[in-house]
């Protein structure tokens, strides 16, 4: 075998090695994983259903958040998108990372730096309630914020 054609069969392997890698389902990643987080009395936000606008309700809640994060400039927020089991796991992704994106632009319309808030989307991976039934759904539509130094 000629060295051109060793040196194509390498890159080939290497290619279809890469374009496998590549196509691995990922899931999200644990907001603990590596990160020491801290216990942050800021409660949840809510949304409807298939939405990821901020409600009247949450607008509230983020406004609290924004001044108790001010108060507290050391403390940095991982924001976690949650959806309920409606949907496809990767629509859900999606949906839960709109969300939490959606609750860190209004802290930072807020004045909070966005330096200091990560997000995350867990999709429907982490209930609160496992019931499937309105009330779980009502509930496990929300975006839970955890504290980080």
């Amino acid at each position: 075998m000629k060295t051109s054609q060793k040196i194509l069969s390498l890159f080939f392997c290497f290619g279809i090695a890469l374009a496998g890698a590549a196509c691995q389902k990922k899931g999200p990643v644990s907001s603990n994983d590596g990160v020491d987080l801290i216990n942050i009395p800021l409660e949840a936000i809510h949304f409807d259903f298939d939405k990821y606008n901020i409600r009247a309700d949450a607008q509230q809640i983020l406004s609290r958040h924004s001044d108790w994060l001010k108060t507290n400039a050391s403390v940095n927020v991982i924001i976690e998108g949650n959806t309920d089991e409606w949907g496809t796991e990767e629509y859900n992704l999606a949906l839960g990372e709109r969300r939490a994106m959606a609750a860190k632009t209004y802290l930072v319309n807020l004045g909070i730096s966005a330096d200091r808030m990560n997000t995350i989307s867990y999709g429907e991976s982490r209930p609160v309630n496992p019931e499937h039934n309105q009330q779980a759904w009502d509930q496990n539509r929300r975006d839970d914020f955890k504290g980080r130094k």
